[in-house]
């Protein structure tokens, strides 16, 4: 880590990235940030969890903006967006298999 991060945590830099969003009236980038809690400094990386396929789209085209919200703090890190995948349960997992067998033919109540 760089010396510049002092005792800076994943948490206050991802905090500052969505007050600068606000602030530079990028709004989708801004609501979409927010709710992302997920976010880890490993090194130089500042890693952030995603675990919605929409929102990690949404992240990699503001990636610029996103990137210059690092920046515009002065901070050295490299912006990682980590796509994971969400678990189905046994459940959900059966109701899409039997969706893939018979389509548009079953309704589930």
């Amino acid at each position: 880590m760089t010396s510049q991060m002092g005792n800076l945590s994943a948490k206050t830099i991802w905090g500052r990235i969505v007050l600068y969003l606000r602030e530079n009236k990028q709004i989708a980038l801004h609501v979409a940030c927010g709710d992302i809690t997920d976010v880890v400094l490993e090194g130089d990386n500042l890693i952030v969890n995603i675990y919605d396929k929409m929102l990690e789209n949404l992240l990699n085209e503001g990636r610029r903006e996103l990137e210059r919200a690092i920046s515009w703090q002065g901070v050295n890190v490299k912006l990682v967006l980590n796509c994971k995948a969400i678990e189905k349960s046994e459940q959900e997992q059966d109701i899409e298999r039997l969706k893939e067998l018979f389509g548009n033919n079953l309704t589930i109540k």
